[in-house]
């Protein structure tokens, strides 16, 4: 499904190893706020480095609201002084936007082609509801390489690391 949806924009150069790291907005951001994120991580990944090396890197916004950052280590190992970095990086973004990057009780679902997100204990309900189903496509953050993020970044519900935590089975 994501496939189509990150052809093109996810470098092919970049090793299917490489690593990811994912990071949620509590707000999607407007267009203005979007072009100045990106400005700004591409100012950070085209200068990233790992004692002295250059990181084969690329980090971006995407749907408005995830920043992912990928590192290629296939050439030089991304160090604790590397991500440190990146998450200087987001720590800055969250506080010029006033967002919050790192609550990972929020959810985001694919609803209609848009990013809705839920708090985790309000998905039960939501799914009582109607609102969701355990066919809509969940955001997955937990990718760990961009093989994972091609592949298994937006799942439906029903396959992700939340299926077995809420009830499927829809009232009749």
């Amino acid at each position: 499904m994501q496939l189509e949806l990150l052809k093109g924009i996810i470098p092919s150069d970049l090793s299917d190893n490489a690593r990811v790291w994912i990071y949620q907005s509590s707000r999607a951001f407007i267009e203005k706020e979007a072009n100045e994120i990106n400005e700004q991580l591409h100012q950070f990944y085209i200068q990233w480095q790992s004692h002295g090396e250059p990181v084969k890197g690329w980090a971006k916004l995407l749907f408005n609201q995830f920043i992912v950052i990928i590192a290629d280590e296939t050439g030089v190992m991304v160090g604790g002084c590397s991500t440190d970095s990146s998450v200087r990086v987001i720590k800055s973004i969250e506080r010029q936007y006033d967002v919050n990057m790192f609550d990972r009780l929020m959810l985001t679902f694919l609803v209609n082609n848009k990013a809705q997100m839920l708090p985790l204990n309000q998905v039960q309900y939501a799914l009582d509801k109607g609102y969701i189903s355990k066919e809509t496509p969940l955001f997955n953050n937990l990718v760990a390489t961009k093989k994972e993020l091609l592949h298994n970044w937006l799942v439906p519900l029903q396959s992700s690391w939340l299926a077995s935590r809420v009830n499927l089975n829809q009232p009749v």
